[in-house]
């Protein structure tokens, strides 16, 4: 991902409103509902919400801010056995970790000569007695993820670009909820002197959506009606996660109207039921002038005087 303030069109010191409506503005502009088939739209939707997700989460942002991380989450350096060696690891190890397996073994015979057979907790790996026998299991890795809300929805598979160029293909679950952890067996650093490889964990950032919003295994969406469609009813099509549907708006609506259209939401996870998709209307008048409409409200007087803001006053 590219620098998320530049994504979003923002400066370093933008506070967090800026952030949040300079993606609803973008959000909007590019989401894929208003440009079907464009690849290239549905592209910039996904990295505006990437930017906003990272920039939201005040820890992330700090550490981006003060050069810890960079615009993919993942760490600017990679520790590995270092920290173990102490101030004269710097003959040995690299960034990328030691040199040679023989580099290794040396490290290990000095720093836990006379140990004997296992040894875990921080190394993560165990060694056998004698140089040539030296097997050590690989690191474990972590790394976070950015995932559209609909793939975490509907499940799918997604890119994770390492920070060394490589790639690796993350398979995402159905119904996949924010700050998840996958596991990847084998997937993280490599082993030593004929050792496992360690296992890659990867943390799942769910992105918002601009009109979906998730309630555990509800979906909520508010869906704009006219204000003829209000009163005289109307068949409307409303976006769901698998499409479009038909949806009836009862004669005589009011915004805040909800409905619900039943198994429309997302897949839990244990039960395998499916949450529903609830519908909130909301009335809005026509843009521009409407003179009929104008006259017909002057003439018109309503059989039961309202005043909606009662309760407000009392």
């Amino acid at each position: 991902m590219k620098n998320p303030y530049e994504v979003l069109g923002l400066k370093k010191d933008a506070t967090d409103q800026e952030i949040k409506l300079a993606f609803k503005k973008l959000a909007k502009k590019y989401h894929p509902d208003l440009h079907p088939d464009d690849k290239k739209a549905e592209a910039s939707f996904k990295n505006i919400s990437a930017a906003y997700e990272f920039l939201k989460d005040k820890d992330r942002r700090r550490r981006f801010d003060a050069g810890e991380i960079d615009a993919t989450g993942a760490e600017k350096q990679q520790q590995y056995y270092r920290d173990y060696a102490g101030p004269s690891a710097g003959s040995h190890a690299s960034q990328e970790g030691f040199a040679s397996n023989e580099d290794l073994e040396d490290f290990l015979s000095r720093a836990f000569g006379g140990m004997g057979g296992g040894m875990g907790g921080g190394m993560g790996g165990r060694r056998s007695g004698g140089r040539s026998g030296m097997k050590a299991q690989g690191q474990d890795v972590s790394y976070t993820l950015r995932v559209s809300f609909i793939d975490a929805a509907k499940g799918g598979v997604n890119t994770l670009q390492l920070p060394d160029g490589k790639t690796l293909k993350v398979t995402i679950p159905e119904g996949a909820e924010d700050r998840q952890t996958l596991r990847l067996k084998g997937q993280g650093g490599p082993g030593f002197g004929g050792g496992p490889a360690g296992d890659a964990y990867i943390e799942l950032h769910i992105q918002p959506d601009a009109h979906f919003v998730r309630k555990d295994d509800n979906i909520h969406l508010e869906v704009p009606v006219t204000l003829k469609e209000a009163v005289l009813g109307a068949k409307i099509e409303v976006p769901t996660l698998t499409g479009s549907v038909s949806l009836t708006v009862p004669k005589g609506s009011n915004t805040g109207a909800k409905m619900r259209l039943k198994d429309r939401g997302i897949r839990n996870r244990k039960t395998g039921q499916k949450g529903h998709l609830y519908v909130t209307l909301k009335v809005v008048l026509p843009d521009g002038d409407e003179p009929e409409l104008a006259a017909f409200l002057e003439s018109w007087t309503p059989r039961k005087a309202q005043n909606p803001r009662k309760e407000m006053l009392s």
